[in-house]
């Protein structure tokens, strides 16, 4: 099962880098369009390789997707937080009652030795 997974982290990496390879070609990332930078008098840009653009997006995907994942589920967790107190709670309980209902065993065999 190790090699399994080796061997498909080692084919996802060959893809990775063919992907980089084949886009190596430096592009300019502008802030905004130049006729609306007209209008600020400011646009700053950078030049990258492409493949930099394609990876950045796909992780600034996934991360906005995990957060958003993460919130959705807020209620979930929650609940199951209240859920898991509650078990606790009546855990507790059950072992009380069952403590209590022990002692009053003990009373009545207490009782037929006195009887007896």
């Amino acid at each position: 099962m190790r090699y399994i997974r080796y061997a498909c982290i080692a084919t996802f990496a060959v893809a990775l880098i063919a992907v980089a390879l084949a886009n190596r070609t430096v592009v300019t990332l502008k802030v905004l369009p130049d006729e609306i930078a007209g209008l600020f008098a400011v646009n700053p840009s950078i030049n990258i390789p492409l493949f930099v653009v394609i990876f950045g997006g796909i992780i600034a995907g996934l991360l906005v997707g995990f957060v958003w994942e993460w919130f959705r589920e807020h209620a979930m967790r929650a609940e199951a937080s209240k859920s898991s107190r509650n078990v606790r709670r009546l855990e507790r309980e059950i072992a009380r009652m069952k403590g209590q209902s022990a002692d009053s065993q003990d009373d009545v065999l207490a009782l037929l030795d006195k009887a007896s």
